[in-house]
């Protein structure tokens, strides 16, 4: 079975017994259909050229254009080796205007065309000291330290390749892709979501950087923003006490009740797949895209301190 089978069987199951979250099939119809996400070549990181609503996608800040599609391909590994952290977020210094998730890739990519990328072995010495200056950061916040371990992770996962090289190694095939980092490094390794581990190469395609025949068979890349839209659109219910820990701005430990939100989520979003005759990774960006719109921020989500999301 392939990972992203593995992925909707699992997500089913729990669906399905779940006792804290619950999917209002009834509210399915009611989810709109979003614009096409890309990369704005104008301004990079920035809004549309035309100054209206941004087609955002998780892959947002991109490297500029003219950069080579090597450069492309280091940049997106790197960026998403180090694409978690959202139960950190509210207490990182913040760039103006960005959330914590921009703030780091905005910075990642400020380095890069500064600098160029990190070689294998380079990000094999990489300390919390050196990521926190890239990032702008308290060297002794936790995610430097996190972030360090996990770009060690991506230099000995490269070995002696290039990051094209594992890009053009899975020969067009996003879930190769996927399936080979969720082996290689253990921040990936997401058992019953791997979220990173499918973004991946839903972000290099974005970038323009690879082209692969299977991305139609992605799931959703399963985190915090996702599941929100969806109960704050009424597609997804918690329980009373749920809800309240949430509301409360209370952090929610890893586990059973965060592993329901991510699974109720997805699984909602292959039956809205379904209906709206979209892929799934089509969807999540629409819904991660309208997740920035004020009336989803007024509302806290849920928060877990964890290196899958």
């Amino acid at each position: 079975m392939s990972l992203p089978d593995q992925v909707r069987e699992h997500c089913a199951e729990l669906a399905g017994r779940a006792r804290w979250v619950s999917i209002d099939v009834d509210r399915l119809g009611s989810v709109e259909p979003g614009p096409e996400p890309a990369l704005d070549p104008q301004k990079p990181g920035g809004s549309a050229p035309s100054g209206g609503h941004a087609p955002y996608s998780r892959a947002e800040p991109g490297t500029p254009p003219g950069y080579c599609r090597e450069e492309v391909c280091a940049y997106w590994l790197t960026l998403d080796a180090i694409n978690f952290g959202s139960g950190w977020f509210p207490t990182l210094r913040k760039r103006p205007g960005c959330s914590g998730y921009f703030t780091v890739a905005r910075s990642l990519a400020d380095r890069f065309r500064s600098a160029g990328p990190w070689s294998a072995s380079g990000l094999r010495l990489l300390s919390a000291g050196d990521v926190a200056e890239v990032l702008g950061q308290d060297p002794g916040h936790d995610l430097m330290d996190l972030y360090a371990e996990a770009l060690r992770d991506l230099g000995r996962f490269l070995g002696d390749r290039e990051a094209v090289d594992v890009v053009d190694g899975a020969g067009g095939s996003a879930v190769a892709l996927a399936e080979e980092l969720a082996r290689g490094m253990p921040f990936f390794e997401d058992p019953g979501f791997y979220k990173r581990a499918q973004i991946t190469p839903n972000d290099l395609s974005l970038a323009g950087a690879a082209d692969f025949s299977d991305l139609d068979d992605l799931t959703i890349f399963a985190d915090n923003l996702v599941p929100h839209v969806l109960r704050v659109d009424g597609v997804l219910r918690y329980a009373t006490d749920l809800s309240f820990h949430i509301d409360s701005g209370q952090l929610l430990p890893p586990g059973a009740q965060e592993q329901e939100i991510r699974a109720c989520a997805l699984h909602a979003c292959e039956l809205l797949s379904a209906g709206l005759e979209v892929p799934p990774r089509t969807l999540d960006l629409w819904l991660w895209n309208r997740g920035q719109e004020p009336r989803y921020k007024a509302v806290p989500r849920h928060r877990t301190r964890t290196t899958f999301y």
